[in-house]
């Protein structure tokens, strides 16, 4: 089975990895692909929380909901260097490609080895931002004299690092898509900046833009109760779609579409 690999990355937390990881999943399964998610960041757990909270409203609501694979990796499963965790990685996608469609690997808000190997592994990677210069800075240093880039920043590096070894693996080159979440409605000065800034930065170390998902208190009441916003057919009357839902239904199916994963 020829498994496609999703990274969802940002060596910065709060950024909103962990939705977007369940929320792609879901929408996968429920366009008929099977799908593994696996957490990489063990120890704040979010994405294993989230299928436990989901596990937890299956059993106690008697509901059918689609559930991704779990699977679980800890920092030191791979020892202490980059060869024996890319070993490792290679067996955890050998093992899952005999049984899932898609594999998404949810990655910490921070720089650890087992993280930035896995990047080599993406054949999609996925970048969630929040619309500010604070989240833009871990992708670029910005001149806010003149209000231009001077280079890439930290994650930018890395990324560019994980591209380099998986060329010379002989992979294809990744499609790195940076997700602008929790964009407002209203066109700003620094929303303006950062459109400008964020395409001078694409053209330069090679990502393309997409609409993520908008601010709404939707998404943190989904996650105790361990749903997606595709779940609520399922949710038996717990969710009440406003018109501000249906349009962030929308959001998620136009960032499926982006990720134009075949089948």
């Amino acid at each position: 089975m020829n498994t496609h690999i999703i990274v969802v990355g940002n060596e910065k937390g709060g950024s909103g990895k962990s939705t977007t990881v369940m929320h792609v999943a879901v929408s996968l399964l429920r366009q008929g692909h099977k799908v593994a998610v696996c957490d990489l960041d063990a120890r704040q757990g979010t994405i294993s929380r989230y299928f436990e909270n989901r596990l937890h409203h299956i059993e106690a609501g008697g509901v059918s909901l689609p559930m991704p694979e779990l699977l679980t990796l800890r920092p030191e499963d791979g020892g202490s260097d980059e060869e024996g965790i890319e070993a490792l990685l290679e067996n955890v996608i050998a093992d899952v490609s005999e049984r899932v469609d898609v594999l998404i690997f949810d990655t910490p808000g921070s720089d650890t080895a087992l993280s930035r190997v896995a990047h080599s592994f993406a054949d999609t990677l996925i970048t969630p931002m929040n619309d500010s210069f604070i989240d833009l800075d871990v992708l670029a240093r910005i001149n806010v004299h003149n209000m231009s880039i001077k280079g890439p920043s930290h994650y930018a590096e890395l990324v560019w690092q994980q591209r380099l070894k998986r060329a010379k693996r002989g992979d294809k080159p990744s499609d790195w898509i940076v997700m602008r979440n929790r964009m407002g409605h209203t066109v700003s000065k620094n929303k303006r900046e950062i459109d400008r800034l964020l395409v001078d930065l694409a053209k330069r170390i090679g990502f393309r833009t997409v609409p993520g998902f908008s601010e709404r208190v939707i998404f943190r009441e989904l996650f105790h109760k361990g749903l997606t916003l595709m779940d609520v057919a399922e949710a038996k009357g717990e969710v009440t779609l406003a018109m501000s839902h249906i349009a962030a239904r929308q959001e998620i199916r136009e960032l499926i579409e982006a990720l134009k994963i075949e089948g």
